[in-house]
Formats: structure tokens, sequence, C-alpha cells
């Protein structure tokens, strides 16, 4: 089950809040949705529910243990056995999702040098395990750092790592970032109101925009795309699916982030931002500040600077940048055009620090803004490419088709017509990525706050119908398109 289905959309979500909402008990509303969000995980990946359970368990009791030793500071051994509780909850967490996640992989790199094994054996990955198990480390470790206490109710914990809003697809969100809104937590109308306009645009976000760029980018190239069909794509098609899917892959990922958000709001959770338009950045730093902001924070705070960070010197900077950068590539894939693509950023964001951000600061601003936004968009374009597709080969016609190196011709009827038929389209995706329409509405809201009484009752009256538009659009993309893709299932 995902959110941007029929079944999510009306009759689970709907039984959920109904019955949360009859409930006034804390506990009892946490057993609720404890409840429904074990339904919904199982409903993706039933056999492998009970891999998130002892995920949890085992974090919840290396997290007791831990909080032990730790009070008990008098004890030397007591020490000593509070690292060994954190080494071996940290590495039972990470020795599942390697199993799961990287056990083809790694067969595979042996069978091309030994020839063993015969046979690679094919894993199915456990949908959301990346996600939930870096929460679970960033638990455990968080306990270990004093920066929280252990929680002792294990149904919390299982709570924190299974619930629906954002098992499956994120963002990572820290215990400590919902622990007080674990045992106590409350929600109103506004709360509520915001939750279901957050949700609904992040819905349409999804079906109706992500959706339909998947749809013409498969027209043109699809993902399992042969190193010869890449090869014969036109230049101006090469570049449309391109462009598209460097769109496509920000509006799926935020729309599920926008949904994960306007549902922890229904239910009085509060989760931090997780995009912030980054394809508007100045540069690739910028960026990847802006772009899945809780995977990028965990990787910081949980191994860049455990490493040293930029404490050391200049050279073990870069070296701490290297570990973080092919593990933040190895995460999202198990496969060597993961770790390709989080290398190349990592050059990229070496070559800033080292020099280029430097002369970027002496052109001068508005140089800076231009040179800057095209120069990241260059960077992250070509980026997206190395994502995309695991086969090199296709990698490598695709980016002689954009040039036209491969004798393909610049256009073609089916190019033109797609082009035709979706140029509406593409000018309301470009936008879609941008903060326009966010500026556009609080210039509504500040203006009617300051000036004019009668728009403020205008962008009340959007807030509540704009939602219902969405929602009543997205109905219609989900009866009528059967094509609803679900990038995560890698993760």
């Amino acid at each position: 089950m995902v959110f941007s289905s029929l079944l999510f959309v009306y009759i689970f979500l709907p039984i959920n809040l109904l019955c949360y909402a009859v409930i006034s008990d804390i506990k009892k509303k946490n057993i609720c949705i404890l409840f429904f969000s074990l339904i919904f995980y199982a409903w993706s990946s039933p056999a492998y529910l009970l891999i998130m359970m002892v995920s949890a368990f085992v974090s919840y009791i290396g997290a007791v243990a831990i909080d032990k030793f730790t009070k008990d500071e008098e004890n030397p051994k007591h020490l000593r056995n509070r690292n060994l509780a954190l080494g071996f909850t940290v590495a039972a967490n990470l020795l599942i999702l390697g199993v799961f996640k990287y056990t083809g992989f790694l067969c595979e790199i042996f069978n091309y040098f030994t020839g063993l094994p015969k046979v690679i054996p094919e894993i199915i990955l456990p949908v959301g395990i990346s996600f939930y198990t870096f929460q679970l480390v960033s638990y455990v470790v968080d306990v270990y750092r004093g920066e929280i206490e252990a929680e002792h109710n294990y149904g919390r914990v299982l709570l924190y790592a299974s619930l629906f809003h954002q098992c499956i697809a994120g963002p990572i969100v820290r215990y400590k970032d919902i622990a007080d809104d674990l045992k106590e937590r409350k929600t109103n109308i506004t709360s509520m109101n915001d939750g279901i306009s957050r949700f609904c645009v992040g819905l349409a976000k999804k079906t109706i925009l992500a959706n339909t760029c998947a749809s013409i980018i498969k027209d043109i190239l699809p993902d399992e795309a042969t190193a010869s069909l890449a090869s014969q794509v036109t230049v101006l098609g090469a570049w449309i699916t391109c462009i598209l899917y460097m769109i496509y892959i920000y509006l799926d990922f935020s729309a599920y982030s926008d949904m994960a958000i306007g549902l922890g709001k229904m239910t009085g959770f509060q989760y931090k931002e997780n995009f912030n338009y980054p394809y508007i950045s100045k540069s690739v730093t910028e960026f990847w500040r802006r772009w899945h902001i809780s995977l990028s924070t965990f990787f910081r705070d949980y191994l860049y600077i455990p490493l040293g960070g930029n404490r050391r010197g200049i050279k073990r900077q870069i070296f701490n940048m290297f570990v973080v950068w092919a593990l933040t590539g190895l995460w999202h894939g198990a496969s060597f055009n993961f770790i390709l693509w989080g290398l190349y950023f990592f050059v990229f964001l070496c070559i800033e620090k080292l020099f280029l951000l430097k002369l970027f600061d002496k052109i001068g601003n508005i140089a800076k803004a231009v040179i800057g936004r095209i120069y990241t968009l260059i960077v992250v374009f070509f980026g997206w490419i190395l994502f995309r597709f695991e086969d090199f080969a296709v990698i490598k016609e695709l980016v002689k088709s954009l040039f036209g190196l491969n004798g393909n011709a610049f256009t073609n009827l089916e190019t033109n017509t797609i082009i035709l038929n979706n140029f509406i389209f593409f000018i309301v995706v470009i936008i879609a990525v941008t903060p326009a329409v966010k500026m556009l509405a609080n210039k509504i809201r500040s203006f009617g706050v300051n000036k004019e009484v009668a728009f403020v009752y205008f962008y009340n009256v959007l807030n509540v119908v704009i939602p219902v538009v969405l929602l009543f659009l997205s109905t219609v993309c989900l009866i009528g398109n059967s094509y609803n893709p679900f990038i995560y299932f890698r993760f």
C-alpha cells in the first residue's frame, strides 16, 4: 500500500483517522496508530514485518542497556559494557540491512573475480528498511550521547520505527524530534486543516505531476532501456527525458515527504521539512543542504562529524567526505552506479570547498546567482543520469545522444508530438520545482494582513477550496491512470 492509492486515501486513512478521533487516552491513541502502522507495512511487505519488529526490539534492548550502564559510572566495567552495547546494537541493525540489501551485490562482485557462487541469491528487499534502520541507529546513538533518555516501553520504540507516515518513504525522523509527541500530543482544527492541505498538495504532486513525468519518460527512454535504444533516441528526446527525470525525481521524493508531514499534522506529530526547493541552489553544497535534508543531516551527524569532520586538517576532511559520499551513494542502491553517483558529487563538493566557492564570492552577487545556479543545474543534471541507469553502457550512449555523437537525429515526428502535446505541462512542472507558488501565496496572505481585509477571506477560501480541487484531480488521475511507480522500493 502506498499513499498515492485509492485504497489508502479513501479506506485506510479515513478509518485510521476515525478510530484515532474517538479515542481520548494517549496510550490508546498510540496503540491505534501502531496497529494501523503494522497493517500498513504488512500490506506492502508481510513477510518482512518480523524483520522490522526484531530491529526495533534489538534497538530497544540496546538503548536500555546503554542507559543502565551510563547511570552506573562508578563501575569501570559498565563504561566498557556501554560501548559494547552501542557497538552490538548498531552492528546488528546494519547487519540486517546489509544482508537484505547488499548480499546479492557482494556475491556479484565475488563471482566476477572467483566465479563463485555459481548462483547469485535474489533476496527481496524489505520496503523501507533503509529508512527505519537509520532511524533506529540514530535513536541508539542519541541515547549513548546522552541527548535523549532510553525508552523503556518497547511499544513506543516499535511505533517510532513503524509509523506509517514515514516508515517506507521517509523522511528519516529522529526519536528526539518526536519523543514528546509519542507521550503527549494534541490536534486541533488548524493542525488538521494544515495536515490535510499538505497531504493533498503532496498527493497531487505525485499523481498529477510526477506520474505524468514518469509516463512521458517511459515513452521516450524507459529505465530498462538498452544501450542500443539509448544510442537511437533523438537529441531533443534525450534532453527532454533527462530534464524530465530531474524534475520527476524531485517531485516524487518531495511529494512523499509532503504527504508524510501532512499525515503527521493530522495526528499531532511534527516532522521536519525534508526538501527546500533544491533546484534554486547556487552551488552543489547548497543543493545538498536543500535536498533530502534528513538523509544529509544523518550522514553529517552520525558519520562525518564522528570521523572528525573538518577538525583535523584539509586532507582528513577530504577523506571524511569521501567515506560519507561513497556510503551515501551505496545507501541509495546496491550497484556501482550509485557509488559512482555519490563520488561524483564528492568531487564537486571538494572543488567547491577548495576554491570554487571562494571564486564565486569574488564575482559579485548577481553574477554569482546566475552562474552558480546554471553550474549547479548542469552538475545535478548529469548526476541524475548516473543515478537512473545501472548499466554504464546505457549511460555512455545516452550522454553521447545528448550531443548527437551517435549519429542520431536532432528530432523526429514522435519527439515533436510529445513536445506539442505536453508543452503546457512542461511549463507547469518547471514552475512546480521552484518556490514561485509559495511566494505568491505568501504575498496574498501578507497583502491581506497589511492592507485589505478582503484578501484575508480570499486566502482562507483558497485554503479550503484548493485541497478539495487537488484531491478531486488526484482521484481522477488514480482512477484513469494505472501507471503509478513507487521509486522507494529500491530503498
